[in-house]
């Protein structure tokens, strides 16, 4: 929907899994032609960007690869880059095409067409993750088309990028998941959910996101998102702690250090100033 509303591409075309929705992604302007044939989307595109479940793409790749044109470029929107990566880079350069990954910081808990937004990736922070083996020139023409549809891009090893995201995203998912679980079991009494205000709907509203995409993002990344946990926990039990002691200065400290830095990641500038 960007690249169409921007003029970026002769023609956009777009897979989808379900005939139903074919109409519906060609009349809210998201794509020229939607279709569930995968090679002819692919066949003669000169960009290819990969938006399935991050456990799908491999088999995805390897299905469109006969199609693939010679120097096609090829991208990902996945939220773990390293096994990703480390599967695809090899599939496609011997298909004769360019892989680079890209995860853009962007998004919500909905899904869908009908959820789209061209306006989306406006002023986002976008990813890339080349290696050693990335057409230099294909890093160039994925940055600036990142950066054509709004996009502030960083480029980052794979390795580096699950590990940031794995405390910076796919941790807080697990946080929110396990609050939605736990808070809302049916175990407790029936007040409970009208009890649920706003700060409980801000801080879950991310667990409404598509359990079969956290699925496999989880498993990907979970060497990552498995030490995170750990150190979340440890963290957690040392509260738990003061709270048994009664530790007034030990809590004070903790609710000061998470108003102050977050604070300080929201307005920057502010602090700065103040400095």
């Amino acid at each position: 929907m960007a690249i169409r509303q921007r003029g970026l591409a002769e023609q956009v075309c777009g897979v989808v899994r379900r005939a139903t929705i074919i109409a519906d992604c060609e009349r809210l302007g998201a794509v020229d032609l939607a279709t569930g044939n995968l090679g002819s989307a692919i066949r003669g595109a000169d960009l290819v960007v990969l938006c399935s479940p991050i456990g799908q793409m491999g088999a995805l790749t390897r299905e469109f690869l006969p199609y693939l044109e010679p120097d096609a470029l090829v991208t990902d929107v996945g939220s773990v880059k390293g096994p990703i990566v480390a599967e695809l880079e090899g599939l496609i350069a011997k298909a004769g095409g360019h892989f680079v990954g890209s995860h853009p910081m962007a998004g919500s808990e909905k899904t869908g067409v009908h959820a789209a937004r061209s306006d989306l990736f406006e002023g986002s922070l976008c990813a890339l993750t080349p290696t050693p083996r990335s057409n230099p020139e294909a890093v160039v023409r994925i940055r600036q088309l990142w950066e054509a549809i709004g996009a502030r891009v960083l480029s980052l090893t794979p390795a580096q990028h699950d590990d940031l995201v794995g405390r910076s995203s796919h941790l807080p998912h697990v946080v929110a998941a396990a609050l939605a679980n736990y808070v809302l079991s049916p175990a407790h009494p029936k007040e409970q959910g009208a009890l649920c205000a706003g700060g409980f709907r801000d801080t879950t509203r991310i667990a409404s996101g598509s359990p079969e995409m956290w699925r496999d993002i989880a498993l990907a990344n979970r060497e990552h998102l498995g030490r995170v946990l750990g150190v979340l926990i440890e963290d957690l039990q040392e509260f738990q702690r003061s709270l048994q002691q009664a530790d007034s200065p030990a809590i004070t400290e903790f609710f000061t250090a998470a108003k102050q830095r977050r604070d300080a990641w929201v307005n920057p500038s502010a602090t700065a100033s103040a400095e």
